[in-house]
């Protein structure tokens, strides 16, 4: 074909539409040939007017490009069967008549190839496909271990207006001038909260969609929750673009993680119903006075029921009376010095100091936490390292020698 080989070589997208012409239209020199192959026909052969092929394809119109097609497919394929049709709608991308034609009672996997037709006569984007990942980590957010980090404003700095669409522009504008590929994604949730979608690529690479970092950030707060992601030198790159953005001067990460994105937010911003006074119980609980009148029964059973009480009213007093904030575990790290009367101990002169690890774990630590003394398993209050993980906003500690 006679001026074929001077042309580049189309995108991979592209390749598709060439099967599609009806045979006998790409055998006519360069014109044909650049019809076929979708668009080119400038290059080719003149200026003509678009072509339909049989299937109704328009010549200068692409068709959605088969890596998006595979994206949108393992999107799909990790959304349950019950969740498809209510993230599809919450999409927004096909309309209500193309999703009541589709059948979602058939496998899954034909129910997928449906859809993906559906969206290939739609020419979805990269955008498109970006938001319906983004659609279903939200709703699968646990599948995540969530970092949170904190921002903050110099001395005395007023606080500006925010704006969102403003702080979305700017944020988008920093990583693009830093980074040549980079796809950021946006969709604004309730609370005043915008999630955002990060997939990184280098300055030779395209983003890599499947490795993406998600970001919450609340409006006119300085707590931002970052999902933990391998490419740890995007980290500072992302802190600039989040202080850029927000207005903030400082950002760093704090001691506290977990997969369920909810409870690290209500221990941020202190929503729930949690006291954390400070107790003196330095007197045995036998010695505490409830106001019990201990002469009414002296039986042992008295005396069992009268401790249990006050060991239930410690823990109400530490731990709150609602349901706590859910977490996995809490991290102790120590670097003590060995601390013994014995001079003669072979670790009482060592110079370096004893490191050890010690780890909690639970699927709602503070509820068993809470749980302990009850159940008669640990003595009421519990040590402070224990209870003040929500008031600290941490459940990562080191310990050190003062």
């Amino acid at each position: 074909m006679g001026g074929v080989e001077s042309l580049q070589r189309p995108p991979p997208g592209l390749l598709r539409l060439w099967l599609r012409i009806p045979n006998g239209s790409c055998g006519a020199g360069p014109a044909a040939a650049g019809r076929a192959i979708g668009g080119f026909e400038g290059a080719a052969g003149g200026n003509r007017s678009p072509r339909r092929d049989a299937a109704g394809y328009v010549g200068r119109v692409k068709e959605m490009d088969e890596t998006i097609a595979e994206f949108i497919r393992r999107t799909i394929l990790k959304i349950p069967m019950t969740e498809i049709m209510e993230v599809l709608k919450t999409w927004d991308f096909l309309s209500e008549s193309q999703l009541q034609s589709t059948n979602f009672r058939q496998r899954k996997e034909v129910l997928i190839q449906d859809l993906i037709r559906l969206c290939e006569e739609k020419h979805a984007s990269l955008n498109d496909a970006a938001l319906l990942d983004l659609l279903y980590t939200q709703r699968h957010r646990h599948r995540k271990i969530w970092d949170v980090f904190q921002m903050s404003k110099e001395p005395g700095e007023d606080s500006d207006l925010f704006d969102m669409e403003q702080f979305k522009s700017s944020f988008k504008r920093i990583l693009q001038r830093a980074l040549k590929n980079v796809t950021v994604s946006f969709r604004d949730t309730e609370e005043n909260a915008v999630w955002i979608r990060i997939a990184w690529g280098t300055q030779y690479k395209k983003p890599n969609q499947y490795k993406p970092t998600y970001v919450v950030y609340y409006s006119q707060s300085p707590y931002v929750f970052i999902s933990s992601s391998l490419l740890k030198s995007t980290l500072p790159l992302l802190g600039q673009a989040l202080i850029v953005a927000s207005k903030h001067h400082q950002i760093v990460k704090m001691d506290l993680r977990s997969h369920y994105l909810d409870s690290l937010k209500a221990i941020v911003f202190k929503q729930y119903n949690q006291t954390f006074e400070t107790h003196n119980y330095t007197t045995p609980l036998q010695e505490r006075s409830l106001g019990l009148d201990i002469n009414m029964d002296s039986r042992i059973i008295h005396e069992n029921r009268i401790e249990k009480e006050q060991v239930q009213r410690v823990t109400q007093e530490t731990f709150g009376y609602c349901p706590l904030p859910r977490l996995e575990f809490a991290q102790y790290k120590l670097e003590t010095k060995f601390k013994s009367d014995l001079n003669q101990s072979v670790l009482a002169d060592r110079e370096e100091p004893l490191r050890c690890l010690v780890k909690f774990s639970s699927p709602n630590l503070l509820e068993a936490l809470k749980s302990l003394a009850p159940a008669g398993i640990a003595d009421a209050p519990l040590s402070p390292l224990l209870t003040c993980i929500p008031n600290k906003k941490m459940n990562y500690f080191k310990i050190r020698d003062k």
